[in-house]
């Protein structure tokens, strides 16, 4: 009896890499299909859906992300660099899902051919010329803040904060980001204030 079903264990083991053969010879060439879906609602992107103060952004009513997979409740989505989890009631996933073609060989060899020249290495004021332009690159090169900034602003200016305490309140989230001797108040991304830490 235990012969039996040892036997019969590996033949659907076989079974099993043999199908996978087949679908993936049979899926050669064919296109992968990207999902995308529509907010409906402004909604929290959950870093962990068991967790809700995990709240890593709010995303905007009307904006498209990439649904990477789903379950009952949420769906697990790409926005703007970040992963995470939103309710499947406040998305609609489009009809018209874009299809993006497989990396092949043949396409990485051509990337990475000799025959292109090396990049030189982008020097900082640069890179944030390119992003935010002259005027306000300089301001963020030589460290300055100011109020109307967004998160991303105050990074490339200063870092990361030490610390960040964060309190959500509705669609809107508040946090205090805190520096070794200077407190930032930032509403829904925004810097609206700041001071001296008190030891």
């Amino acid at each position: 009896m235990i012969i039996f079903v040892t036997s019969v264990t590996i033949y659907g083991q076989n079974s099993k890499a043999e199908t996978i053969q087949m679908l993936e010879e049979s899926n050669a060439g064919q296109l992968e299909k990207s999902i995308t879906a529509t907010m409906t609602s402004s909604s929290r992107l959950f870093k962990n859906p068991d967790d809700l103060t995990s709240v890593i952004m709010i995303i905007p009513r009307g904006s498209q992300v990439e649904v990477l997979a789903s379950d009952s409740t949420y769906y697990i989505v790409f926005f703007e660099g970040s992963e995470g989890f939103i309710y499947k009631r406040h998305a609609v996933i489009d009809e018209n899902t874009v299809q993006v073609a497989p990396a092949t060989a043949e396409r990485d060899e051509i990337k990475q051919t000799p025959e292109e020249p090396e990049q030189k290495p982008v020097s900082r004021f640069s890179y944030l010329e390119s992003k935010y332009g002259t005027s306000m690159a300089a301001r963020i090169y030589e460290g300055k803040i100011w109020k109307g900034m967004n998160a991303e602003m105050i990074k490339d200016s200063w870092g990361r904060a030490d610390r960040i305490n964060r309190e959500i309140n509705g669609n809107t989230v508040r946090e205090e980001w805190l520096y070794k001797t200077t407190w930032l108040y930032l509403e829904n991304n925004t810097l609206m204030g700041w001071g001296p830490v008190k030891n």
